[in-house]
C-alpha cells in the first residue's frame, strides 16, 4: 500500500468542530426558521410536501441507490479477501464499509435521543408541536420527533467517505467524489427542507457528522504518512552537511 499524501488532521478536524461550537451557541432557530418560512405557504403548507419527483425519486429512489453502493462496497471487500485483483483495495474497501456503515448507522440513535420536531409538526408551520431546541427544554408530546439529524442527507454527505477512500491512489477522482458527495449531499438537504422534513441546521449536523467519522476512519485505517527522510536515508546527514 502507498504512502499517504499529507493529510492537516489537526485544521480538517478543528473547522467542524468549531462549527459545531457555534452551532451550539449561535441563535440557529432564526436562520433556520427564516429559511423554512421560504418553502412554506400558510394555505397549502410547505410547497414539497406532496411532491411526487421530491418524495418518489429524489429520497425514496435516491437512497436506495445509495444503499446499492453500499451493499457494492461490501461484496467488493468480501470479493477482496479472496485471491482477486480487489486484493490491493481491501484496506480502502474495508474503510468505506466501515465509515459508510457509522455514518448512516448513527443516524436513527440520535433522532431517538434528540426527539426533535420536524418543521411540518411545528405550530408555526401548520401542526400541533411546540419548537424545543437541541438542547434545553422539551415540551412532553404524544410522538416524539425524529428530525435530527438529517437522515435522507446523511443518504448523500456518507459519500464523502469515498473522497478518504481514493486521496492516496485516485487524487482526481477523490476530488470528483469530494464534490460529488457535497453536491449530493446538499441536494437531498435541499429537497427535504422543501418538504418541511428538516431544517437547515438538521442537514448542517449530518454534513458535519459524516465529515468527522470520515476523518476520524481514515487516519485509525487507511492513513501511512511517508517517514521522514532522515529515515528513509541514513546518509541524509551527510548530504545536509556537505552541501
Amino acid at each position: 500500500m502507498p504512502y499517504s499524501r499529507p493529510f492537516n488532521f489537526l485544521l480538517w478536524s478543528g473547522l467542524p468542530l468549531l462549527a459545531m461550537a457555534l452551532l451550539l451557541l449561535v441563535d440557529v432557530p432564526r436562520v433556520d426558521f427564516a429559511l423554512a418560512h421560504l418553502f412554506y405557504d400558510p394555505q397549502s403548507g410547505f410547497i414539497g410536501r406532496h411532491s411526487a419527483f421530491l418524495e418518489d425519486v429524489l429520497h425514496d429512489r435516491a437512497k436506495q441507490a445509495v444503499i446499492l453502493l453500499g451493499v457494492f462496497a461490501i461484496a467488493g471487500f468480501i470479493a477482496s479477501l479472496l485471491p482477486t485483483r480487489l486484493r490491493q483495495w481491501r484496506r480502502p474497501l474495508g474503510y468505506l464499509v466501515l465509515a459508510l456503515g457509522i455514518s448512516t448507522a448513527i443516524v436513527t440513535p440520535l433522532k431517538a435521543v434528540t426527539a426533535v420536531q420536524c418543521p411540518w409538526s411545528l405550530e408555526e408551520f401548520g401542526g400541533v408541536e411546540p419548537y424545543s431546541p437541541l438542547l434545553g427544554h422539551h415540551a412532553y408530546v404524544d410522538k416524539p420527533g425524529r428530525c435530527w439529524p438529517g437522515g435522507h442527507a446523511s443518504a448523500g454527505f456518507s459519500l464523502l467517505a469515498l473522497f478518504f477512500a481514493l486521496r492516496d491512489r485516485r487524487p482526481r477522482l477523490a476530488r470528483v467524489a469530494l464534490v460529488g458527495a457535497l453536491i449530493l449531499g446538499s441536494v437531498f438537504s435541499l429537497g427535504r427542507m422543501m418538504q418541511g422534513a428538516h431544517f437547515l441546521s438538521h442537514n448542517v449536523w449530518t454534513l458535519l457528522f459524516d465529515w468527522m467519522i470520515s476523518l476520524v476512519c481514515y487516519r485509525l485505517v487507511l492513513y501511512r504518512p511517508a517517514p521522514a527522510e532522515s529515515t528513509l536515508r541514513p546518509d541524509a546527514a551527510l548530504d545536509i552537511s556537505s552541501s
